[in-house]
């Protein structure tokens, strides 16, 4: 009778029930982090999944933003406490994969220790700009151990990423003065997402002052911040804008990286990158064996490095694909 409750109360939230067979491991995974954050607790506590859920923002009711997919849970103790969880390891827009293969194949033929990274042992500041409803910075902090992320709106619109229904861990929000708007996170939080929202600093602010105000220098930044209708920013590609000058200084010096997905235009008619999933990447310090950059090197290098940062990454995708279509070489 237990279990045809919590089936429908899934049912009610719109969850997805099926796969059913795959969940005790979660189940489990969650149990023991749930005994970590409480060592020597009477309280054994379990969990039980619900469901899961693509989760879709829109800025109309034509134009797609974000795609997430979440997981919703309860304690077994109070099946009435169901938490929303954001599956980090799962970029369901395919643009989002082109953008994050090119950018780190790109900053791994400038020679970067990607692997020192991803283990910890060196920081790594990615700037996010845009971005809907956060799963790309969440992907990169859950695969890289020591990682420093600023993720802001665009100037132009609010922060989907922070609607409780998202599931983006809410201990990144930061505040105008650079403080952490949680003093510390909440005990379920906690078992979500230790070890990563702890790298997650999330600012509300615009583009263009936000970078002039940085004071860090960036191994990366993503660009995704598109408007309501679907247009990049003038001020954010005006060669002449005071955000790219800025960006410019913010970047470092020897294998500092700039990704955003790239709009083809035809006429007066635009082929959107979330369907053709073409992306451009600028890059400091590219190098290739021979140290000429003509177009089959350069794609011979990077094709080589996306196979590394598949393996360094552990990702859940080929890079490959998204290396070889179209590629352009631009001066």
């Amino acid at each position: 009778m237990v279990g045809k409750a919590v089936k429908l109360l899934g049912l009610l939230f719109g969850l997805v029930v099926w796969s059913e067979i795959h969940w005790p491991g979660m189940e489990r995974w969650l149990q023991q982090r749930y005994a970590e954050m409480h060592p020597g607790s009477e309280n054994n506590e379990k969990f039980r999944i619900l469901g899961y859920q693509w989760r879709v923002l829109r800025f109309n009711d034509e134009t797609r933003q974000s795609t997430a997919k979440i997981m919703a849970a309860y304690r077994e103790s109070d099946p009435g406490s169901v938490f929303i969880m954001q599956q980090a390891n799962c970029l369901a827009v395919p643009y989002l994969k082109s953008v994050l293969s090119v950018g780190l194949a790109s900053i791994a033929s400038c020679n970067y220790d990607l692997m020192n990274a991803v283990n910890g042992k060196k920081t790594m500041n990615i700037l996010c700009i845009g971005h809907g409803g956060g799963s790309l910075p969440l992907f990169l902090a859950s695969k890289i151990k020591v990682c420093f992320y600023l993720r802001i709106s665009g100037g132009f619109c609010s922060l989907p990423i922070l609607n409780p229904s998202n599931g983006f861990p809410h201990f990144s929000v930061m505040s105008p003065s650079g403080e952490r708007v949680l003093s510390e996170p909440d005990p379920i939080s906690e078992v979500f997402w230790k070890g990563v929202h702890e790298r997650l600093f999330l600012f509300e602010s615009d583009a263009e002052e936000f970078i002039q105000n940085a004071n860090k220098i960036y191994d990366m930044v993503f660009v995704d911040a598109y408007d309501g209708d679907d247009i990049f920013p003038y001020k954010l590609r005006d060669p002449n804008s005071p955000f790219l000058k800025a960006l410019k200084n913010r970047l470092n010096t020897e294998h500092g990286t700039v990704c955003r997905k790239w709009k083809v235009w035809v006429g007066i008619h635009s082929f959107s990158s979330l369907v053709c999933n073409t992306s451009l990447a600028v890059c400091r310090g590219f190098r290739t064996d021979g140290g000429s950059l003509d177009r089959d090197k350069v794609l011979n290098t990077l094709i080589s490095k996306s196979l590394e940062v598949e393996n360094v990454m552990d990702l859940p995708f080929s890079c490959l694909q998204y290396i070889k279509r179209g590629f352009i070489l631009a001066d």
